[in-house]
């Protein structure tokens, strides 16, 4: 007995029944502390991973149906912690009222540098506060308003055009894949200035989208993949994709860069003062031309980047699910129709139509979901502890869904919840986040708001859409919610005469003047889909 107790089998047995006992105290002692838990299924070692990966494909209806009980769920994962929150004053306590605790952080930083490197969307400090100043004043500037709204009138009358022939020749259209041309190109020409021509008749080959495309969605997923710094190294899977990906985004954006840079030159030696353009891009070179600006042509790369995912993804995103929202809700529809006919004929009477004014209110970026770094332990305004090294996410899509956020029809798409006797009312940037609040509230809003009023107006006054049969509709995992499978519709024009005479005198109707209706119904769309 005694010989078999020491042999090395005897050994071996004796390990293995210990680190089975051990193993069960650790199981036992991790179901125990859960009985009473709430929230996702955690187990040792590697937290809620693999739960959240089950769920990866749905995860914000995954969160919605926590948060809908909770308001606030925390997810432990193998390397950091993740605290989802959908309460405003939570919101408010991260965007604002402790915002310094709450940066970025060098986690969000390392998922996303690959894409959007140095930019202002992945940095913190005096880095973002630069790119900030800079863009703030091009963004208040009259010059670059003016282009932008001449630039905005330009690719929806393009549209319209691409629309039309689709409806004359009965084919079927991607919504989504157009409007993504559309506001990249002017994305393009307004802040980088120069043309592409993605939405070109011919609709020519777009390899810079769809490697822009596959990198977001890779970037996202790295989010909650434990091993993607072990596929990176070795190069393997959708790292070494990713790889490929980033060749082509930066194989485009550096000859955007060359060719902005040479025509820059060229108006400067011919002092030809037609050739200035006000644009973003043009503001940022000028500054690189001082040594002591620290800027390369990699920080303009990163420049532009992150000015294409803020004005491309999330307004045609936007603009694709609000289509698609008001289409198959016909109520909607043809009340946005009948009021855009009925405001187009009662401007057709003054001398000059001008834009409606819409309230300037404060609000958030687009993103599905914008994770912040926890620089100190902290407690929220709801009692949640939160420590050092993880991150808290707000979550858009699932704010839009809660009750305690809307009452009792939350989940249900209705634009009049925004107006109140007729008259649009703002609701804190706290609570509907699609363009943040805070220190880094979205520049662009106003831009945003402008682009999408004018295409609005087109679509709803002038082409009836209706999804193909079987078409399957549903969001996309990646840094905006964009459609998984596009957006497939056949379209028919509602006013051919209309439609005609305004692609004649090249504007908008009424100078797309967009009455009050339109904003509730953009915000209703974000609450819903972002």
């Amino acid at each position: 007995m005694e010989a078999l107790s020491t042999s090395p089998e005897g050994y071996n047995m004796g390990m293995l029944m210990l680190a089975c006992t051990v193993l069960s105290w650790i199981l036992l002692i991790h179901w125990w502390s859960q009985k009473n838990q709430r929230g996702p299924k955690t187990w040792p070692f590697v937290g809620a991973a693999i739960e959240q990966l089950m769920n990866y494909d749905r995860m914000h209806d995954w969160l919605v149906n926590y948060l809908s009980e909770l308001k606030t769920v925390v997810v432990p994962m193998p390397f950091t912690t993740y605290t989802y929150i959908a309460d405003p004053a939570n919101v408010e306590h991260v965007l604002k009222t402790n915002f310094a605790n709450y940066p970025k952080g060098e986690t969000y930083h390392s998922y996303m540098e690959v894409l959007l490197g140095d930019g202002i969307f992945n940095v913190d400090g005096e880095l973002w506060r630069k790119q900030r100043k800079t863009a703030s004043f091009e963004f208040a500037s009259k010059n670059l308003r003016d282009f932008s709204t001449k630039v905005f009138r330009e690719y929806s009358l393009k549209l319209s055009s691409i629309l039309t022939q689709a409806s004359c020749h009965n084919q079927e259209i991607d919504m989504q894949e157009l409007l993504m041309r559309m506001t990249l190109d002017s994305i393009c020409k307004v802040g980088f200035g120069v043309e592409i021509g993605t939405l070109a008749p011919n609709l020519p080959d777009n390899r810079f989208a769809q490697a822009f495309d596959t990198a977001n969605i890779i970037v996202t997923l790295r989010f909650i993949d434990p091993l993607w710094k072990i596929k990176r190294f070795l190069h393997l899977g959708s790292e070494a994709l990713l790889d490929k990906s980033i060749k082509v985004i930066d194989d485009f954006t550096y000859s955007v860069i060359k060719r902005r840079k040479a025509e820059i030159q060229e108006a400067r030696e011919t002092s030809d003062g037609t050739k200035i353009k006000y644009d973003i891009l043009t503001r940022f070179i000028e500054l690189s031309e001082d040594p002591e600006s620290n800027l390369t042509d990699k920080s303009l790369r990163d420049v532009v980047l992150n000015f294409v995912i803020a004005g491309r993804d999330t307004t045609a995103t936007t603009l694709t699910w609000g289509v698609y929202m008001a289409m198959t809700h016909n109520h909607v529809a043809e009340k946005l129709y009948s009021e855009l006919k009925a405001f187009e004929a009662d401007r057709a009477k003054e001398e000059k139509a001008s834009l409606v004014q819409y309230d300037k209110e404060d609000l958030e970026s687009f993103n599905q979901r914008d994770p912040k770094g926890i620089l100190e332990d902290d407690v929220l305004p709801d009692g949640t502890k939160v420590k050092a090294g993880g991150m808290v996410t707000y979550v858009p899509y699932s704010m839009g869904r809660m009750e305690y956020n809307w009452g009792p029809d939350a989940a249900s798409f209705k634009p009049e919840r925004w107006l109140k006797d007729g008259v649009f009312q703002n609701a804190s940037p706290f609570k509907f986040t699609a363009f943040q609040a805070g220190p880094r509230i979205c520049l662009g809003k106003d831009s945003a708001y402008l682009q999408m009023k004018m295409a609005l107006a087109i679509l709803c006054r002038f082409f009836k859409f209706k999804l193909v049969p079987d078409h399957p509709v549903k969001y996309r995992m990646m840094t905006i919610l964009s459609m998984e499978h596009g957006c497939t519709w056949n379209s028919g024009q509602v006013g051919w005469d209309d439609l005609l005479s305004v692609l004649l005198k090249r504007r908008t109707p009424s100078n797309v003047g967009v009455l009050q209706l339109s904003v509730p119904l953009l915000r209703q769309w974000w609450m819903q889909l972002t």
